[in-house]
């Protein structure tokens, strides 16, 4: 049996998608910017697509741009809203993506801003009491937290942010990569300024996203050379992407209820499975709490091994697909940076497992049984 248990770091392309994006691979060609009818045709799919994603947030299309994935929306929202808005201070935390860490690290680098990290409580959650002496210490500044964390699965309060973040007047962006098509988000009601996301998140292609960018609070482009996107994101835009990208989303907001409550079942049965089979199991972060972390998440922290550096490769021996922490540094040689600033002294292993609605209570008990035998053999 082959079980795939990696979907933080990208989930499977829905067949009904690919159905609503074949037609703009194969018939559909038009440039979008071109005047003739296969331009038009095409140019009213993308605006078609833009209105439906707006129509789901509760926002104006105006206020939704489609880009290459989240992390490209992640960086054009840091870097042009500092430059926008010349703000000097950035507060984040330690343990967010690094498409944000890097960005901001490399921003403080150049002089551009101060950086300050809000401290975080035992289980890897904001301190809201320190992010609000941050705020009346450095006011107007720029405040990025993603509202889930890609690893460790753990909430962020966003409504309780954005109040503070108003209170104070700073900017507020989030990554919201890991939640956008999982939760509902109503933009009439947050008080968010700009929010990324990545299809391929949410049973979308990949090589697509978009950022929200506030009416309210708009910023300069990061990328020139053309008038797409609102003159937001020079450059011919991915077409059906865009089209898989809208699709995607519907599917999700239409089955989310249903998806949500199938996959917590599933988290909830692989957590006790676990503490069955072996003993010592533990849960990073507040990953195994289902009112405080992602449902789709669930990061396992196994005991001391000299073996806990094979557990990814050993589970793949087994057909089993899973990660160690952030996909996107998954080749690394270093750790975890989410896991190394909550347990700094930690040799435990660590495995992220991440579901779907692809996903059955068998291939579960199939995991933790082999899961089990490894543990076992490396004791």
């Amino acid at each position: 049996m082959r079980v795939y248990l990696d979907n933080a770091a990208t989930t499977p392309l829905d067949s009904e998608v690919f159905e609503a994006m074949k037609p703009f691979m194969l018939e559909d060609f038009g440039n979008p910017s071109s005047t003739h009818a296969h331009g038009r045709k095409v140019r009213a799919a993308i605006e078609s697509a833009r209105k439906k994603v707006a129509e789901l947030l509760n926002c104006t299309p105006g206020e939704i741009i489609f880009t290459s994935g989240g992390t490209e929306a992640d960086n054009t929202l840091l870097r042009c809203s500092i430059d926008t808005y010349q703000l000097k201070h950035a507060i984040s935390s330690p343990i967010e993506h690094h498409a944000v860490t890097h960005t901001l690290e490399t921003l403080e680098r150049e002089g551009k801003i101060k950086l300050h990290h809000v401290r975080l409580d035992e289980k890897g959650h904001v301190d809201y009491t320190h992010l609000e002496e941050l705020l009346k210490a450095n006011p107007q500044a720029l405040v990025s937290l993603m509202h889930a964390n890609n690893e460790i699965g753990n909430l962020l309060d966003m409504e309780r942010v954005g109040d503070l973040c108003q209170q104070y007047q700073a900017y507020f962006q989030s990554d919201t990569v890991q939640t956008m098509g999982h939760y509902r988000h109503d933009l009439k009601k947050l008080k968010v300024h700009g929010l990324t996301a990545a299809a391929h998140k949410f049973h979308g292609p990949k090589g697509v996203g978009f950022m929200y960018i506030n009416k309210d609070k708009k910023i300069h482009s990061l990328i020139h050379g053309g008038a797409q996107e609102r003159n937001m994101r020079g450059g011919t835009e991915n077409v059906y992407g865009i089209i898989g990208l809208a699709k995607a989303l519907e599917i999700c907001y239409r089955e989310m209820d249903e998806h949500e409550s199938q996959i917590k079942k599933i988290k909830s049965h692989m957590a006790a499975k676990l503490k069955e089979a072996i003993p010592d199991v533990t849960f990073n972060g507040d990953s195994s709490n289902l009112q405080k972390s992602l449902y789709t998440v669930l990061n396992v922290s196994l005991p001391e091994s000299e073996e806990n550096d094979m557990l990814l490769f050993n589970l793949d021996l087994q057909g089993i697909s899973a990660s160690g922490g952030s996909a996107c540094s998954s080749g690394a040689s270093t750790g975890s940076h989410v896991l190394g600033a909550l347990y700094p002294n930690s040799k435990r292993g660590a495995v992220r497992f991440s579901f779907s609605k692809y996903n059955s209570v068998e291939e579960i008990d199939h995991v933790v049984s082999k899961l089990a035998e490894i543990c076992r053999v490396a004791v």
